[in-house]
C-alpha cells in the first residue's frame, strides 16, 4: 500500500484565522487541505464556498482537496477551479444519471476528480466509475457536520472498492478518523484519510497527523 495522504479538514478550523490554520497545517506535515462545502440542501449545513478558497488559495503550497456536498455540482465546477482547486469531489447521490457527465466536466480542466458516496449507498452504484476518477471519497459519517463517531459499517466498503480499483485509484475515508480508526482504515484499503476534530483538538497537531500517516 503506497503511503497514506492526509488531508486536514479546515471545517474545524478557526475561520476567523484559516490563513494562520492552512500554513500551520503544512507546517506539521499535512499533504492536502481538505474544504468541506455544503450548501443547506444536499446536506443540513452551510459552510464556504469558492470565495473562502481562493483567499486560502496564495497560502497553499499542497493540493486544495475540494469535497462539494451540494445539490447540482456541475453548475459550480468553474467556480471552484477558478478559485484555485486541485480536486473536485462530487457526490454520486447529487448526479446519478449524469455522474458520468459530471466526471467528464471535472476532469476537462485538468485537476483530480473524485466521486464520494454517503452512509447509505452502496459501493456497488459506483464501481463502474472506478476507471473514470482518481479518487473514491467513503464517508463514515453522515456528511453535514464535524465531531460525528465512526461508522465501521461503512469502511466495510473499502475493500470492495479496492478489489475492483485500478491500482493507482485513491481510496479516501472521511467522518469520525482518530489514530485508531485511520489504521483500521489504511488496513481496510485505504490510502487517504480526512481529520478535522482529531487534528485540531489535539495538544500537537503535527503528532496527531503523524499518527495518521503512521
Amino acid at each position: 500500500m503506497s503511503k497514506i495522504i492526509v488531508s486536514p479538514s479546515i471545517l474545524s478550523a478557526d475561520f476567523a484565522n484559516l490563513e494562520r490554520d492552512v500554513k500551520e497545517l503544512q507546517k506539521c506535515g499535512a499533504d492536502w487541505i481538505h474544504v468541506d462545502v455544503m450548501d443547506g440542501h444536499f446536506v443540513p449545513n452551510l459552510t464556504i464556498g469558492a470565495p473562502v478558497v481562493k483567499a486560502i488559495k496564495p497560502y497553499c503550497n499542497i493540493p486544495l482537496d475540494v469535497h462539494l456536498m451540494i445539490d447540482n455540482p456541475q453548475n459550480y465546477v468553474e467556480d471552484f477551479v477558478k478559485a484555485g482547486a486541485d480536486i473536485i469531489t462530487f457526490h454520486y447521490e447529487a448526479t446519478k444519471d449524469m455522474t458520468e457527465d459530471v466526471i467528464n466536466h471535472i476532469k476537462s480542466h485538468d485537476i483530480l476528480c473524485g466521486i464520494s458516496i454517503k452512509p447509505k449507498t452502496p459501493p456497488q452504484e459506483i464501481l463502474k466509475y472506478l476507471l473514470m476518477v482518481d479518487m473514491v471519497l467513503v464517508m463514515t459519517v453522515e456528511p453535514g457536520f464535524g465531531g460525528q463517531s465512526f461508522m465501521t459499517d461503512c469502511a466495510e466498503k473499502i475493500p470492495v472498492i479496492r478489489q475492483n480499483a485500478p491500482e493507482n485509484l485513491i481510496i479516501q475515508v472521511d467522518g469520525g478518523i482518530n489514530e485508531q480508526t485511520g489504521r483500521f482504515c489504511k488496513e481496510s484499503g485505504a490510502n487517504s484519510l480526512v481529520a478535522g476534530s482529531y487534528i485540531f483538538n489535539s495538544t500537537d497537531m503535527e503528532d496527531a497527523i503523524k499518527s495518521l500517516k503512521n
